[in-house]
Formats: C-alpha cells, sequence, structure tokens
C-alpha cells in the first residue's frame, strides 16, 4: 500500500465526524500522523449531543493505516489552540498539513430566514465559530508549519467560489460564514505563497455525513433509499471522498500550483484521479448548476 505521507504530521481541526473525519481518516490511510481536535469526547459531548467522538476518529486513523491523536479542543479559546499546537511542536518538530474545518453550525442557523427576522444571537454564535475559530487556529499553527518549506492550508467551506458568487446560499448568516472561508484561503495563498506553503479552499459536494444521513432516515449502507423523496441525492459522496482529495493535495509535489483557489471534490478527482468508496467520481457542483439549480429531473448519468 502506498504511504506517502509517512513521514507527515496533520492536525484535522474539527474532526469529530463529517468531512473533518473522512479527511482525518484519509490523511491516516497515507500514513500520515493525525492529530484530531473537537470538543466531543467519550466523557463530554458538546452542544451538539451527538454520538461521535474525536476519541474514534482517532482510533479509526489509527486503524487506517496512520497515526490518530485525539486532543480535546475548542478552537474558540486561544489557550487550548495554542497548548495544541505547543504539544504537536514538542511531539513531532513540525506541522505539515493544517485543515480547518471548524463549523458547529448545523443548529444555529434558519433556512431563507432574512437578517431582520433571524435570531441574531444564533447568527453572531455561528460566525464565531465557522470564522473566528479558523483564524485563531491559523495564527497560532502557522508559523510551526512555516518552519519546513512545502506546507499545505485547507479551509473547509461549502460551496465554490463561483458557485458562491452566484447563488444566495441559506441565509445571511450561513452565507458570509462559507464566503469568508473562501477570502480566508485567498488571503492566506498570498501571505504564505511566497514563504513556501500553500493555501487553498475546499468544498465537498452534498456530502453523506452522519447528520446529513440520519436526517433523511437512512445509513451508508442504504441510503439510496432516500432517493425516492430526494431524488437529486443520487450525487452525494461519503466524507472519505473529500478525504482523498486532501489526501492527494498533501501528496502532491506540485500542490503550489494551486494556492489561493478555490476547489471542489469532484475537481479535484479528475485532476489527480482517485475516487469515492464505490469507484465513483461525483461532480455535484457541475452537477447542481446544469442539472438540479436548472430545474431537470435527476439524472446522475456523466456527473459520476
Amino acid at each position: 500500500m502506498s504511504v506517502p505521507l509517512q513521514d507527515k504530521v496533520a492536525l484535522v481541526a474539527g474532526a469529530t465526524r463529517g468531512a473533518g473525519r473522512g479527511i482525518a481518516v484519509e490523511l491516516g490511510a497515507a500514513g500520515a500522523t493525525v492529530y484530531v481536535t473537537g470538543r466531543t469526547t467519550r466523557a463530554r459531548r458538546s452542544e451538539y449531543d451527538r454520538p461521535e467522538t474525536i476519541e474514534d476518529t482517532a482510533d479509526l486513523v489509527t486503524a487506517a493505516g496512520g497515526r490518530g491523536i485525539a486532543v480535546p479542543t475548542d478552537h474558540l479559546d486561544r489557550s487550548q489552540v495554542k497548548a495544541l499546537v505547543d504539544r504537536i511542536a514538542d511531539e513531532q518538530g513540525r506541522l505539515d498539513v493544517l485543515v480547518n474545518d471548524i463549523w458547529g453550525g448545523e443548529k444555529l442557523f434558519e433556512w431563507d430566514t432574512p437578517l431582520w427576522e433571524h435570531d441574531l444571537d444564533n447568527g453572531l454564535r455561528l460566525l464565531k465559530l465557522a470564522v473566528e475559530t479558523h483564524a485563531v487556529t491559523s495564527h497560532h499553527a502557522l508559523p510551526l508549519l512555516l518552519r519546513h518549506p512545502g506546507g499545505l492550508v485547507v479551509e473547509l467551506t461549502d460551496g465554490t467560489a463561483d458557485y458562491n458568487a452566484e447563488n444566495y446560499r441559506v441565509n445571511f448568516f450561513y452565507d458570509l460564514a462559507k464566503a469568508s472561508v473562501l477570502r480566508m484561503a485567498f488571503v492566506l495563498g498570498h501571505e504564505l505563497g511566497p514563504r513556501g506553503a500553500t493555501a487553498v479552499a475546499l468544498t465537498p459536494g452534498w456530502l453523506r455525513s452522519e447528520m446529513m444521513l440520519d436526517g433523511f432516515g437512512v445509513r451508508e449502507e442504504n441510503w439510496r433509499d432516500a432517493l425516492e423523496s430526494v431524488p437529486h441525492f443520487a450525487i452525494s459522496e461519503t466524507p472519505h471522498y473529500v478525504g482523498r482529495a486532501v489526501a492527494a493535495l498533501a501528496a502532491d509535489a506540485d500542490v503550489a500550483r494551486w494556492n489561493g483557489r478555490s476547489l471542489s471534490s469532484g475537481g479535484l478527482a479528475q485532476a489527480y484521479g482517485f475516487t469515492d468508496l464505490d469507484g465513483s467520481r461525483p461532480d455535484a457542483w457541475r452537477y447542481l448548476v446544469e442539472v438540479q439549480d436548472a430545474g431537470k429531473p435527476a439524472d446522475v448519468t456523466g456527473y459520476r
């Protein structure tokens, strides 16, 4: 088995579930040592009150072939983030990949609700969780990442820059959060590029996360049962797909060619040749534009 990241160290901030977990596991499958963070542990749950834990994620990383290390961290707490980075520096002496996947906003936004009608406290809390956490984490982690040339920063968001520039995304707070993360990657690209590192924004497509599957009343094993009520869900992908995108970027000696850009799991699958777990290559954002948003019947032919 190829282990191109055997000597690399990664931090996946926000790896309890969903895309963060998929990314951590696929980095582990490529041989990396992966620090996984979040607020839900086997001893204590966050306000999400869900069963997934960072220890579970770390175990999955190790089972995949890497080394998973769980570190409970609230990324709004600067002292906790500093202690996390200090620990990585002490134990590893380097950081090669930083993935900012901190989110925590599912229970805080209201669909299609204008700013003046939306709960203000929830909206501002969403911005803190989705934007401030990324800034705090990068502030503390980037000096360590810059110790060695070739470092990679991946800012996880929802939507490509092109798609989000043309489409209203859910509501004021959600839209602003996702646009901010896209801009973070662009700005970091300018700041990191001349210093030998690369920053990108990356979006999965329609993600079959644990919460999404629960919302549709299905499991990964029978996810297609949801197509009866949500036909366009046929374009969906597992969290491993975006995980393989990050692993491919991290193993690419010429990753700097992507610096500052907005990328998608489906687009990178075409560039690097990886697939989702079922061997397909879903291209969700092209599908959304050309099929779903165009009002056409669900048909993923040519899109996965």
